[in-house]
């Protein structure tokens, strides 16, 4: 029974305790929110950022030109950052260690205040800048009269009634198929990167910012789909592009061809509409964000940029391995948009990394093929040998006092990688501080500066060089630079020249191939030394390289080089070419072939490429003959052994029948006996006197053992035709490394560039057949995928469910332009970028 009495005093102590914990919980003001690490920079320059003017922004946080940008954010109430963010990770140092804060920075707690979200988004915020250009430092867009240049399109007369009827049957296929294509995108992946057209879904590779809508305006625009284009133009409007679930980092490159490259070129081809400026203010509100790339020391872009407010607070530097293509693509989009917009900025952060590259392409000794760049360069700014060499003899020989200390707020852990150790370890005696720059770092903050050049640690130059993947569009972007530029800078077109002559000295060549066709190719060429002396080839046809032949076409009418229009006539026949003579008529991703010894005199001889498609010839044939050594000994063997087998049968045979006859001797003795056991027992003593086996009078023959016959290898001519059989290799073809197709336009661009140039009919029959191949082989029940092998003879190859956003922004789009009435982007009003967006030249 329970008892009051006894468990009164635990009773009344327990009421007390209970009530004084509700009113502490009901009036607490405990702030959690300091529980929660925010980022903190790696470096911090003495003199604080924070109260430099920038003006491209007014006071409210606009660009100066009104669109809106996106800002930091207000500082949530404190409860509300806790509930918001309370499994926030600690930021990391770009040796992947956790980043502590700096217990009472205070310009720590304004970090805090400009990286916390309001929502479970996390959104970029503009950084502040670590190494701003004053203004008056800007490279600025050039001025004056755009000079007189050289028409480039063909003066095409009036059709007949039948070749337009013709024509514009062929328009309307490939309209239906562009309309096809977006209508499957509409439905099954609308606002998403791509569509899936096999599986009907989305994927976004892309960041998820609708790539394939952005990347297909100006098509839609330009074959009069003007309704998907309303409707497209105003999904536009809600793509944010300060966030992404999709990427920690964005793909530079990728972002600006396609996206800011998208926009642009769709604002162009409305005539600039003031009811299309939604789409000028996106391309700013995306440049704006992509502009954080060039902050870096030497101003050379980053190419992944992470975005996210942990990773962006910290200064960066530009790559020591960067592509050729991905730094040298952003030319003509923050150009035009420059121009555009009156913002000289744009024009400077581009023309920071030309300059870069002339100086690059004018330096004796840093590229192995004077004019062409190694496939991939060192844009750190950083020489990180001669940095350390540096920072130990300073280390020797430098008292310490003579520096200033170290920038306030640093906290790094490598000591050897820090701005306050660098700063102490590159005093020179008898000098009393180090100069800082107006970002407030030394000038020499992080290493010894060094230009652009090729990021092979162990040459000079060495590396590979080609026109193809990784290095293209770079070299694209120099003559049509020039012509947006109206002709205002020639260092593009002195550029252009040594690039078309290098490659006209070292990497052109032409295919060995039945038929004898006059046709060209770019080969991919490797330096081992830094020079030219010793180049290693690799004769490849790739359908990037493609490209090159609408280079050479174009270059050639604006320089008045007609030598080079002739050469992009071979080389975009080449594209055709190798279309042609594949199973499907869709050339592939990459394939090597047999190059001509001579390229003017060049006679297919097929005993030549018998011995390319077979480099173990030799091997081959050598085994042949000592195949056919070993099997006349083994025949010589057989022939003994048989021999003595049937001799060692033929003397069985004769001891059989002997003891044969002496048994039958026995039986006739035994005629006389009474009894069998008698008659046995005789017949046994008989045996035993005439020495005969009474058990096994004759022995088994043993059985005949051959040895076995050597097997026969494949001769040279036998694996030879197998292999073409076996992997449908067309005459001329060495190897098909990539068998497929993934939609790619390079070849019917140069074939588009052609037919505007020359004016002759025959490029668009060329590219008739391939367009017919390519949707026959592509189709899908919502769009075209790309497809696994454009040998197979199956009736329906194999897909492999994608369709990049550039099948309709580039590929249906030449096709498109092939059939279109020359007036529509004509090549003298128009420049198209590397994603085929076109933007209006100066007049």
């Amino acid at each position: 029974m329970f008892r009051f009495r006894r468990y009164r005093a635990l009773l009344i102590c327990a009421f007390v305790i209970t009530v004084l914990l509700y009113h502490v919980s009901k009036n607490s003001q405990w702030d959690h929110s300091k529980e929660i690490w925010h980022p903190e920079p790696k470096f911090r320059p003495q003199q604080p950022l924070n109260n430099q003017p920038n003006p491209d922004r007014d006071s409210a946080g606009k660009a100066a030109d009104g669109v809106k940008v996106p800002t930091k954010t207000q500082t949530p109430p404190k409860a509300t950052q806790a509930a918001t963010v309370p499994d926030r990770k600690l930021p990391s140092n770009h040796d992947g260690t956790q980043k502590r804060p700096v217990a009472g920075d205070s310009a720590g707690e304004q970090q805090d205040q400009d990286a916390v979200p309001t929502s479970t988004a996390i959104h970029w915020t503009k950084p502040k800048e670590w190494f701003p250009i004053p203004e008056q430092s800007l490279i600025m867009l050039p001025t004056g009269t755009p000079k007189r240049i050289p028409t480039i399109q063909f003066a095409f007369p009036k059709e007949s009634p039948a070749d337009k009827e013709k024509r514009e049957e062929r328009l309307a296929k490939i309209r239906a198929e562009t309309k096809r294509a977006w209508s499957g995108y509409r439905k099954y992946a609308w606002t998403h990167d791509e569509l899936t057209p096999v599986s009907k879904r989305a994927k976004d590779p892309f960041c998820g910012w609708a790539a394939t809508m952005v990347d297909a305006l100006d098509t839609l625009w330009i074959m009069g789909l003007k309704d998907e284009f309303e409707e497209a133009v105003e999904a536009v409007k809600d793509i944010d592009f300060t966030t992404t679930p999709y990427r920690e980092d964005i793909p530079v490159f990728e972002t600006i061809i396609r996206y800011l490259g998208g926009l642009i070129g769709a604002y162009d081809v409305t005539g600039r509409d003031p009811k299309y400026r939604s789409l000028l203010d996106k391309a700013v509100e995306l440049a704006e964000i992509l502009m954080s790339v060039f902050d870096t020391p030497n101003r050379l872009p980053i190419l992944y940029y992470n975005w996210k407010p942990d990773f962006n607070v910290n200064p960066k530097r530009a790559s020591t391995s960067a592509g050729v293509a991905e730094l040298g693509s952003m030319s003509m989009e923050f150009t035009r948009l420059a121009q555009l917009t009156g913002k000289h900025k744009y024009y400077d952060a581009i023309a920071r990394i030309t300059d870069a590259f002339e100086d690059l392409q004018n330096r004796d000794g840093d590229t192995a093929i004077p004019g062409i760049f190694p496939e991939n360069l060192d844009a750190s700014g950083c020489n990180r040998t001669a940095t350390r060499l540096q920072k130990q003899a300073a280390r020797d020989h430098v008292e310490d006092d003579i520096w200033p200390p170290s920038p306030a707020g640093y906290t790094g852990s490598d000591q050897d990688d820090a701005v306050a150790d660098d700063a102490q370890s590159k005093a020179r005696p008898g000098r009393a501080g180090a100069p800082y720059m107006y970002s407030g770092f030394p000038e020499d903050w992080d290493c010894v500066p060094q230009n652009l050049t090729g990021s092979s640690s162990y040459a000079s130059g060495a590396g590979s060089y080609s026109m193809g993947g990784s290095q293209d569009s770079a070299y694209e972007y120099f003559p049509k630079q020039y012509l947006l530029l109206g002709g205002l800078v020639p260092k593009y077109r002195t550029m252009h020249e040594k690039t078309v002559e290098a490659v006209k000295e070292y990497l052109l060549f032409r295919p060995m191939a039945e038929g004898d066709p006059d046709i060209l190719f770019s080969a991919k060429a490797y330096s081992s030394d830094g020079t030219a002396k010793q180049l290693s080839y690799q004769w490849e046809v790739t359908h990037l390289t493609c490209f090159i032949g609408g280079m050479f076409g174009l270059g050639g009418k604006i320089f008045n080089r007609p030598e080079d229009v002739e050469i992009g006539k071979k080389l975009t026949d080449g594209c055709v070419w190798a279309y042609d003579v594949m199973p499907t008529g869709i050339m592939p991703e990459y394939a090597t072939v047999l190059p001509c010894k001579d390229m003017t005199n060049c006679k297919y001889d097929e005993k030549e490429w018998y011995k390319a498609l077979d480099p173990n010839h030799d091997i081959r044939d050598r085994q042949a003959a000592e195949y056919y050594e070993k099997l006349a000994q083994w025949k010589q063997e057989v022939e003994r052994l048989k021999k003595e087998h049937a001799l060692q049968k033929q003397a069985a045979e004769q001891r059989r029948q002997s003891e044969a006859d002496k048994e039958a001797g026995l039986q006739r003795r035994d005629v006389d006996d009474n009894t069998a056991a008698t008659s046995n027992v005789k017949r046994t003593e008989s045996r035993d006197s005439l020495g005969l086996d009474s058990s096994n009078s004759v022995p088994e023959q043993k059985q005949l053992v051959l040895p076995p016959e050597p097997v026969k290898p494949e001769s040279h001519l036998e694996y030879v035709t197998n292999k073409i059989t076996r992997e449908h290799i067309p005459s001329g073809f060495v190897s098909l490394n990539d068998k497929r197709y993934i939609l790619r336009p390079e070849a019917i661009e140069s074939v588009w560039y052609m037919y505007r140039i020359t004016g002759d009919k025959s490029w668009q029959e060329k590219g008739w057949r391939m367009f017919e191949a390519v949707i026959r082989a592509t189709s899908t029940e919502v769009g075209h995928s790309a497809i696994h092998d454009v040998t197979a003879t199956d009736s329906e190859p194999h897909k492999d469910d994608s369709m990049e956003s550039f099948w309709l922004a580039e590929t249906l789009k030449y096709f498109y332009l092939l059939f279109e009435t020359p007036d529509v982007i004509s090549l003298d009003e128009w420049v198209l970028n590397t994603e085929a967006h076109p933007f209006r030249r100066p007049t």
